[in-house]
Order: structure tokens, then sequence, then C-alpha cells
């Protein structure tokens, strides 16, 4: 269709009077007076609902413009080319297409578009006398929905008897692209999960006898640690008596250690003493001995008073009786020197009776400082040993103490590991009973065994 610059059709080809004739009856129900073989010198705005606003837009038009034009149930498209001479627009050349069949396809398209994003595959294309191109292509989408149905149903039947217990349902269509593709994953995944079911049920088979064994393992080591939580009690307790012990013997030692140090001193201060006495006994032997010397010359005096009052005696009875009293005092003389001689040699016997028994007395002392050097040495090392058994007991009691405290912490921590057994032994029950559980859940599923 050809129009001048006032919008008048000028001309209209032979294929342009073919369409708008197949379409004449549709266009006559809008336009009585519609006849094709008059339109040549009419507006082209007699088919426009806005004419002055098409008016508008081609007088402004510098390049080709598409546009559309709907009659009813018949719809066009319109290509608009503008004419240009040297003094400006000239003309326009209108090419229209019926697009009534491409817009029905294209609505019937969209429909099972839509329809297959809800999930529906059943719906089809119907296209039949609208042209070879819209007729191979309904065919085409048709082909390609029957197989995407195809597809989408074997999966979900196949997916149907997986969730059914049924692990050996595989596709078995014959699809080519990404259809074989599908199937090739859905058929290896249900491979894989029946050769994973299989293993769980072997595994759990396995589990649930090693959890079992664990759990008569727990109850045994939970009936063994409550016996070792029970001694370790015991040993506690007597860990405590025992710390008691040696602590009471360990301030007995150090009380003994006390009163051994204070013998020793008092055994000291007796030997000091002995010393004392053996000096005062060397003092007795050497005066007795001084005055057995003196007894001596005391008898010899005697010995000699007792010569010369005999003496006198001899001369007194010579001279007669003028002698006679001299004679008397002589006897007296000689009786008292005869006394004093006898007296000193009682004395003399008494006092070397003395110092036999000075001699022997010191000699007793000398023995009993030795003795008593040998008590202070002795009481020393008591004390020495008394001082070392003391310490010897507070470190035994600092140890006895430290060993109470990790008996204690043993069987706090055997209290605390019992707990722990019993929980242990608590999940492990659980493990064994979910184990079963789990078997019974794969229980359902049916497979083909590997050989």
């Amino acid at each position: 269709m050809i129009a001048d610059r006032e919008h008048v059709i000028r001309y209209l080809n032979g294929a342009m009077r073919k369409l708008l004739r197949n379409q004449q009856q549709t266009l006559r129900q809008r336009w009585p007076q519609f006849d094709v073989d008059r339109l040549e010198g009419t507006s082209i705005h007699q088919f426009h609902t806005h004419p002055e606003r098409i008016r508008g837009l081609l007088d402004q038009l510098r390049s080709i413009h598409h546009g559309k034009v709907s009659i009813g149930p018949v719809h066009f498209s319109q290509l608009i080319t503008p004419l240009f001479s040297d003094s400006g627009n000239s003309g326009f050349i209108v090419e229209w297409a019926d697009r009534t069949a491409e817009l029905a396809i294209e609505g019937q398209i969209s429909t099972i578009i839509d329809a297959a994003a809800r999930g529906d595959l059943e719906q089809r294309l119907v296209a039949d006398g609208q042209g070879e191109f819209l007729d191979t292509l309904a065919q085409g989408i048709n082909h390609l929905l029957d197989i995407l149905a195809d597809t989408v149903s074997e999966v979900r039947q196949m997916f149907d008897a997986l969730a059914g217990g049924h692990l050996e349902a595989r596709m078995q269509g014959s699809y080519d692209g990404v259809f074989a593709q599908i199937q090739c994953a859905a058929n290896t995944t249900a491979q894989r999960l029946s050769t994973i079911v299989e293993q769980i049920q072997d595994s759990s088979s396995q589990l649930e006898t090693a959890a079992a064994e664990i759990a008569a393992g727990n109850e045994d080591l939970s009936a063994r640690t409550e016996q070792q939580a029970a001694n370790l009690e015991e040993t506690a307790a007597s860990m405590e008596e025992l710390t008691a012990t040696v602590q009471r013997n360990a301030d007995n030692a150090g009380q003994a250690n006390t009163l051994a140090i204070a013998a020793a001193g008092v055994a000291r201060q007796g030997g000091e003493q002995v010393q004392a006495v053996v000096t005062t006994m060397q003092g007795i032997e050497q005066s007795s001995r001084r005055i057995a010397d003196i007894l001596s010359v005391i008898d010899g005096i005697a010995f000699q008073t007792n010569i010369l009052a005999l003496n006198a005696a001899v001369e007194a009875a010579r001279a007669g009786d003028q002698g006679r009293g001299f004679a008397v005092v002589a006897g007296e003389v000689r009786t008292l020197a005869q006394r004093s001689a006898t007296a000193a040699k009682e004395i003399k016997q008494l006092i070397d009776e003395s110092v036999q028994r000075v001699d022997e007395g010191s000699r007793c002392i000398r023995q009993t400082t030795t003795t008593m050097a040998q008590v202070v040495s002795q009481v020393e090392q008591v004390t020495q040993l008394m001082g070392q058994i003391a310490e010897s007991s507070r470190e035994q009691s600092a140890g006895i103490g430290q060993v109470n405290q990790t008996v204690t912490q043993m069987d706090q921590t055997t209290q605390r590991n019992a707990a722990l057994v019993e929980e242990a032994t608590a999940s492990a029950r659980l493990m064994q009973q979910q184990v079963q559980e789990l078997r019974d859940a794969v229980a359902v599923f049916g497979y083909s065994h590997r050989e």
C-alpha cells in the first residue's frame, strides 16, 4: 500500500489486496461498507481509532515505524516507511501482515508455558491449517512436550518407587541428549542410593553389635569403677586416720625430741657434777694421804717418846729413890706414848681404810665419769636420732598428707569417672537403640544385593 503526503491511499499491490480480501468479511463486521476494490483514493485513517494522533505521528515521521491494528479477532502488523523528495515528505509505503494465526499460536504457547511452569505438561498446540511454518512449529513444540512429559513421568514413577522403598526402580525409556543425561543421572542416583542403603544396613548390623559390646563393656567398667570408687573411699578414710596417727606420732616425736634435748642437758649437768665429785674425791684422797703421813709422823713420835720414856725409866731406876718420881712420870709418859702409838695405829688403819675406800670411790667415780660421758654421748646421739625422727615424722606427716590429698583427688576423679562411665553406658544403650531404629528405617527399602 502506498499513500501520499495527505495520507490518501494511491496504490494497493496484489498481495495487499489478497490479504484484505481474505479478511474482508471480518472487516465488514467493523465497517459494513468495506470493499477492497474501492480503497484507492480513501484515507488510511479509516482503520485508526484515533486518527488525529496517528496523523500527527506520520507528519513527524522521519524513519521506519512499526504499528499494529486489531479488528475484532483479526490482528495486523504495519511497517510504515516515509518517502522523501527534494521538497520534503512525499508519501508513505505501508506494508501489512496478517498476524492473527501467529498471535493465536503465541497465545497457545504462552498458555502452555504457564501450564508447564505450574507442572501441567498435558497442554498441546493446535495449528491445523495455519500455514506450514506454524504447523511445523506446533508439531515440534508438541513433540518436545511429549518427550518432556514422558521423561518427567518416568522420573516421577521412579522416585515414587524409591519413596515406596523400591530401590531397584530405573528409567527404561530411550532418550537423547540432556534427557539421556537425566536418565543416566537418575539411574546412577538410584543405584548409588541402593548401594548406600545396603552399606547402611551392613554397617548398622556391625554398629549394633559394636554398640552392644560397648554397652556391655561400659556396664562392666561401671561396676569395676564403682568398686574402685568404694575401695578408694575406704582408702581415703584409712588415709585420713593414718594421717591423724602420723600427725600424733610427729607431735609425740617432737615432744620426745624436746625431752631428749632436756635429758641431754640434765646428763651433761650430771656429768659436770660427777666431774666435780671426782675432783672432791681426789681432794679427799690427797687429804687422807696427808693425814696418813701425819699419823706416820705421830706414830714415829710416839715410838721415840716410848723409847725416851723407857730410857728415862732405866735412868730413874739407876737413880734409886731420887729418881722414883721421875720413873713414875716416865711410866706415865710411856703409857701415853703407847696409847698414842696405839691410837695412831688405829687412826692409821682407819685412814688407810678410808684411803682405800676413797681409792675405790675414786675408781668408781672415774668409772661413773666414763659411764656418764658415755651416757651423755648416747643421750646426745639419742637427741640427734630423736631430732631426725621428729624431722622424718614431720616429713612423713607432710608426705602422708599429700598422699591423702592425692587419694582424695583420685577418689573424686574416680567418682567423676564412674558418673562418666554411667553416661557412656547410657549413651551406648541409646546408640544401640538408635542403630536399631536406623535398621528399622532402612529395612523398608528393597534393593538388589551386590554380587
